[in-house]
């Protein structure tokens, strides 16, 4: 189980709104074939492990691990749960059971039925981890959300800015900009306020590493930014929250999205980002939207970088409470990874 989760963690940016699902078939104690869900809309997990066994009469002798219930159910591919079957498998592992209602205990009740011996729960608390993403979006229904911020050594997320002129006071290293540019493509989406559009003029793109861009959400309240900054540009689809009703023409790759600004903004916008099947997103705002969202306890994962550089005087970083799962530095600066404690699966 433990290289089920190793593969399924392959997958990850790649599979959304489907979870990562990893999977191996071993015969006489020895690993036959192997796969994981590389892509949305492609083979699951199980499909392609079942493929890569040259010896198909061996399933019949053979125990399927996989990370996730299998599907019961017709979407982009057929059930997995009728394959296993058809292949004679007489033994299925499983990690997690889905929750995802469509299938949600459904699959094992297949495999039971046609004479499956099922067993479930191993190193289930691990693998809800890697799957957290599609583990929050079922059962909380809202996406998961990652704040990452950077701030200097005494504690400074920003100067003060005089004028609106686009200017960003970097405080990490290259090499740090890489790494986000790598959580970059394993998120669904990446959402900015007002103010960090104005002042820093991201393009919120995937540059320095090979992968998807990420939806580009930015919250406009009275449509006052401009089209030319490089949110809009054709680059990466750009959806813009807003409190207007009626939204000027634009290219197809920019949507809009009215909501009321009130003291429910934040859970409003969740709601809505979850119709939309958007299972993560990493906030890269500035203070007053990682702010807003620290201050409704609606985070599950925080990413802060310290910079090896003083400003003085400026924006005071955010301030927030969780569980330290990781503490590393990256050259000169360091990287601290925490977890909200106060939110479960």
């Amino acid at each position: 189980m433990y290289r089920c989760i190793e593969l399924a963690k392959s997958g990850l940016g790649n599979t959304s709104p489907n979870p990562i699902v990893g999977c191996v078939i071993t015969y006489n104690n020895k690993i036959i074939g192997e796969g994981y869900h590389q892509k949305y809309g492609e083979a699951h997990a199980e499909v392609n492990a079942i493929n890569s066994v040259k010896d198909k009469e061996l399933l019949k002798k053979s125990i399927l691990y996989v990370t996730l219930e299998p599907c019961s159910h017709f979407g982009k591919t057929p059930p997995c749960t009728d394959l296993i079957v058809k292949m004679k498998i007489p033994r299925v592992v499983i990690s997690c059971s889905d929750p995802n209602p469509q299938v949600s205990g459904k699959g094992i009740k297949i495999l039971q039925k046609a004479g499956i011996e099922v067993k479930t729960g191993i190193l289930k608390d691990l693998y809800e981890w890697e799957n957290r993403r599609f583990f929050t979006f079922h059962n909380k229904k809202r996406s998961y959300i990652i704040l990452k911020w950077a701030k200097t050594k005494d504690g400074f997320i920003d100067v003060i800015r005089n004028n609106n002129v686009p200017n960003i006071n970097r405080i990490t290293n290259e090499t740090c900009k890489t790494l986000v540019h790598k959580w970059r493509t394993e998120e669904q989406a990446i959402l900015i306020g007002t103010k960090t559009a104005i002042n820093d003029n991201p393009e919120l793109t995937v540059r320095n590493y090979n992968g998807k861009n990420p939806l580009r959400i930015v919250i406009d309240k009275d449509l006052t930014l401009p089209q030319t900054l490089k949110v809009f540009n054709k680059k990466a689809d750009t959806l813009i929250i807003t409190e207007k009703n009626k939204f000027p023409k634009t290219d197809e790759h920019i949507k809009f999205c009215a909501l009321n600004f009130d003291k429910y903004f934040e859970e409003n916008l969740l709601n809505e980002l979850y119709k939309l099947n958007i299972q993560s997103i990493i906030i890269e705002g500035g203070l007053f939207t990682l702010n807003s969202f620290i201050n409704k306890n609606l985070w599950d994962e925080a990413r802060v970088f310290t910079g090896n550089k003083k400003f003085e005087k400026g924006l005071k970083a955010p301030v927030i409470k969780g569980k330290l799962l990781s503490k590393e530095k990256i050259l000169d600066c360091g990287l601290e990874v925490l977890k909200n404690n106060k939110l479960k699966y």
